[in-house]
């Protein structure tokens, strides 16, 4: 336990070295960060709302469109029943407040369309876990005659707009924060609206846009017969429309989608064969087989590639693409590029947002609970060092600069990764402090123990290093896995919370359990006391 080899020593002081040298840009002015080499680290603690200010926007969510978009689904369901099932038709399909309504042609098949039109009533939704239950029904039947009418129910409703937004939720935070490391704030309000807060922001209008942007990638079969006097005079044929080309012009798609962006697995910028920007993207399986099964059948026919109700391209199929990959050119620069490929990747807004305030969170409020942070941890902090030095004299001043190192890691991991620091983090901090110093504690207190039993020096020390050891690893380790679920199942200030708490473990294990063994050590073997002062 006491003997080090010179791989570990370089080990130690390499850690530690590296820790000096990623918090140390917090200590330097913007004018001395940017006059430091480049392979130095130059990048400071991202500091939360709390701390430093930033932007809430407060969103309200259109939620009636999500009943509007579900009836025409069911409408699309219906049709398909009809064009499946032989002898099977319906008319008169309309969609009115709540219902799609629609007629059967023959009385005969009646039940048979009651017996298809079965499957899509007996679907629940809400349920935690579908296969055992417990959801509510979204859709009603009701016949009179030959008159079916299928409604959707008040519970129902409610959860397709929550869920809308629980999605819409999850994709602004892919957008705004896809590493997750800015500790965003995103919490529902009522039941249409969102609260988004961003630390830090000093650009408004560009979170605004990046999360007003509905990014709806779509793929639609191209109506070649329509003429150039049908498309000026808006006239369609049934379940078409006409869109405005990127380059210029109109014109007409079919409304079925062939195969959409939430079919893809990945977007990222790249290069076109002529050199200038695009996006290459990849279809999942059901994605890939829906493609290559249109472009098999269709070879010689155009089809559009439709972003946000806009034609960006709409090329002819040369060959079957079977691949489940492709690219979209014709896209601007490279920045226009990057912020696509984001924007596909985090998956359209299910549902239309608008912005119903703003404010910006000055820097004032987060002054004030800094100074009272540091004037917390300074007091905090000075009577921790003076305690240990009082209690455990020349072991105290090892695990003093222990804590200092602790202190030093912790900031400049926080610092490397980019994690934003708020008050619930600084509180994490300052547990993994009072963790550290009770593993010191545990040391020592076994070291004394071990001298008092008899044993010299050197013994003293490596049975009190390890036989503590192991109750400390058990401490650490379970606290770990508790900061650990924090971070997955909760966010915000509780994920900064976890993160550093998380990050101060590791660090605390390195400093209280090595370092410190490593101080002493060397002292112990240069000295050679006959006993042990502490």
């Amino acid at each position: 336990m006491l003997t080090f080899p010179r791989w570990k020593i370089v080990m130690i002081l390499g850690v530690v070295l590296l820790g000096i040298l990623t918090s140390a840009p917090n200590f330097l002015t913007e004018e001395q960060r940017n006059e430091l080499p480049a392979f130095m680290p130059s990048k400071t603690l991202n500091l939360g709302l709390d701390l430093r200010g930033g932007v809430r926007l407060l969103y309200g969510a259109a939620v009636d469109d999500v009943v509007e978009a579900r009836l025409n689904n069911v409408a699309d369901q219906i049709r398909d029943i009809r064009r499946n099932e032989r002898g099977l038709n319906f008319r008169n399909i309309q969609i009115s407040g709540h219902t799609v309504s629609f007629d059967v042609s023959r009385e005969e098949m009646i039940d048979l369309a009651r017996e298809k039109l079965r499957d899509l009533t007996d679907v629940t939704v809400g349920a935690a876990n579908p296969l055992m239950g417990g959801g509510v029904k979204e859709l009603e039947l009701t016949q009179e005659g030959q008159r079916f009418t299928l409604t959707l129910t008040e519970q129902g409703i409610l959860i397709q707009q929550r869920d809308a937004i629980a999605r819409a939720m999850e994709v602004i935070r892919k957008r705004i924060d896809p590493d997750g490391t800015k500790e965003i704030v995103l919490q529902m309000e009522g039941n249409d609206r969102i609260i988004l807060e961003v630390p830090g922001a000093d650009d408004p209008e560009a979170i605004k846009d990046l999360v007003g942007r509905t990014a709806k990638l779509t793929f639609h079969d191209v109506n070649t017969t329509a003429s150039q006097e049908d498309l000026s005079r808006g006239r369609t044929g049934l379940r078409e429309k006409i869109l405005p080309v990127q380059d210029g012009g109109m014109i007409m798609v079919k409304e079925r989608v062939i195969v959409s962006g939430e079919d893809l697995t990945d977007a990222k910028p790249a290069y076109d064969q002529n050199g200038r920007p695009s996006v290459a993207f990849t279809f999942n399986t059901a994605g890939a087989r829906k493609f290559g099964r249109h472009t098999q059948e269709n070879i010689g026919r155009p089809f559009a590639i439709v972003l946000d109700e806009l034609v960006i391209s709409a090329p002819t199929i040369q060959s079957a693409i079977m691949g489940g990959s492709g690219q979209i050119t014709n896209i601007g620069s490279v920045a226009d590029a990057q912020e696509l490929a984001v924007l596909l990747k985090s998956g359209s807004l299910p549902i239309e947002l608008s912005v119903l305030s703003e404010r910006a969170i000055g820097p004032d409020l987060g002054q004030e609970n800094i100074d009272a942070g540091e004037i917390a941890a300074i007091i905090g902090f000075a009577g921790v060092i003076v305690y240990m030095v009082l209690s455990y004299g020349r072991f105290g001043l090892a695990a003093n600069v222990a804590l200092i190192t602790n202190l030093v890691l912790i900031m400049g991991a926080l610092s490397f990764l980019q994690a934003t620091l708020t008050l619930p983090g600084i509180a994490g901090i300052v547990l993994t402090i009072g963790m550290a110093v009770d593993a010191n504690v545990l040391v020592f207190e076994r070291i004394r123990e071990e001298q008092s039993n008899g044993r010299n020096p050197f013994s003293a020390m490596e049975h009190g290093y390890g036989e503590a050891f192991s109750t400390i690893m058990d401490a650490n380790i379970t606290t770990f896995i508790a900061a650990a679920v924090l971070y997955m199942l909760g966010s915000g200030p509780v994920q900064g919370f976890a993160v550093t708490l998380a990050i101060g473990i590791l660090t605390s294990m390195f400093t209280a359990v090595v370092l410190t063994r490593f101080i002493l050590a060397t002292w112990l073997k240069r000295a050679r006391p006959a006993k042990l002062p502490i």
